[in-house]
């Protein structure tokens, strides 16, 4: 077992690194000095085996509580050695807190090992099935703190979950972080982007017709307050884990606070907990894969996204990601990048949202044998360092290629 070690604002951080053909490099953070975006690149382990791929993770954060988690796990997929075997990858955005973020960073991967092995396979039965029981458990989980911590029902997260086996991509989601495949057409040497994964908005007028649907009796299901759509005037995203109190009515009363019961009690669940799923066979012509928060795709369109990934170095490329995007948020309030880095957290939650984004290289020839073939693991999960004030570093970074 390998060991990789990053300093991040005092606190000493182990990462486990051991993969197919893994370089982990991983910055030493200088979180007193570095301005957003920097890190150098120091350490490196290198790790024989299968899986080869450049994976990049970088948390910008804007609110004074980091709520997004990320994680990837390369590898076994099951807990048996007879596989399947890939690389996971999950972003969690989560919004009231920080509880079901890290939760679902806990659990998420662990209930789907654990379908893998029963099902001897990776399949959307499977995925599924985690993002059930992964449900389940923080329903359980809110129950039993309820008495104690009554806002915890009003805690919840989008989850965008990515699975490589078998030469196949299967994409999860609940909420409105998005997956975007890079894909180079040969003829033009274009690097094209794809939307891989269906977003749970309201601001989407086809989610906005779905929640009609589902609650034909609810003329308020949705309502346009303050010039933003939102579900019973309270939420944008018609899908997540946790927001137990759009789910079940009897955690929607006192204690709860004030502004988030409703007037009525409600029936059935608002919300649902059921991801949208798609498969999708990888070919040998697809680049790399970005997985964000919406707090990048709101100042960066997914083809922007592709080209700048297309166009820089990989080192650092997620990184550079998220200060295009702060720059885009600078420049829409009429002000310098130089001057955001300057606003406490908190504060520049008015400005932009937690960001995460993790991007990850593919090598064709070596993802359609990683399923079958026994390879050493690794495990990298990030969120909720704590560091400065008036730090925009991202909380983590790591790059394997």
């Amino acid at each position: 077992m390998n060991f990789i070690w990053s300093k991040q604002g005092g606190r000493r951080v182990r990462f486990t690194g051991t993969s197919g053909g893994i370089k982990v490099l991983h910055p030493i953070l200088d979180v007193e000095e570095q301005e957003a975006g920097s890190g150098e690149m120091r350490d490196v382990i290198k790790v024989d085996g299968l899986f080869e791929g450049l994976l990049a993770a970088v948390l910008g954060q804007a609110n004074n509580l980091l709520e997004d988690q990320s994680q990837l796990e390369s590898g076994s997929l099951s807990a048996h050695e007879s596989g399947p075997f890939g690389t996971f990858v999950g972003v969690y955005d989560g919004h009231g807190g920080p509880e079901t973020s890290r939760y679902i960073n806990d659990h998420l991967f662990q209930h789907l090992k654990r379908f893998a092995s029963e099902h001897q396979c990776m399949s959307v039965d499977v995925i599924r099935k985690a993002y059930q029981a992964t449900e389940e458990g923080f329903l359980s989980l809110v129950t039993k703190q309820w008495p104690m911590k009554p806002q915890i029902a009003a805690v919840g997260s989008c989850c965008l979950v990515g699975v490589i086996s078998g030469g196949n991509l299967y994409i999860a989601n609940l909420g409105d972080s998005r997956a975007v495949l890079g894909r180079l057409v040969r003829a033009t040497g274009e690097v094209l982007a794809i939307q891989l994964s269906s977003e749970h908005n309201v601001a989407i007028e086809s989610v906005r017709q779905e929640m009609h649907s589902m609650h034909p009796d609810d003329s308020q299901i949705v309502v346009l307050k303050h010039n933003v759509w939102r579900v019973k005037g309270l939420i944008q995203i018609s899908r997540s884990i946790g927001d137990v109190y759009l789910k079940k009515a009897e955690f929607n009363r006192e204690p709860l606070y004030t502004k988030f019961r409703l007037r009525e009690p409600f029936k059935r669940p608002i919300l649902s907990a059921d991801p949208a799923i798609s498969v999708h066979e990888l070919q040998p012509h697809d680049q790399f894969l970005i997985f964000a928060s919406d707090g990048l795709w709101e100042h960066l369109s997914n083809q922007e996204a592709v080209d700048i990934v297309q166009n820089h170095p990989r080192n650092g490329i997620a990184r550079r990601l998220v200060k295009v995007a702060l720059q885009e948020a600078a420049k829409k309030r009429e002000m310098r990048y130089s001057d955001l880095k300057k606003i406490d957290r908190g504060v520049r939650r008015h400005f932009h949202d937690d960001i995460t984004v993790v991007v990850v290289f593919l090598d064709s020839n070596l993802v359609s044998r990683a399923s079958s073939m026994k390879v050493p693991s690794i495990s990298v999960r990030g969120g909720g360092v704590s560091l400065p004030a008036k730090t925009l570093a991202p909380a983590m970074e790591h790059n394997i290629t």
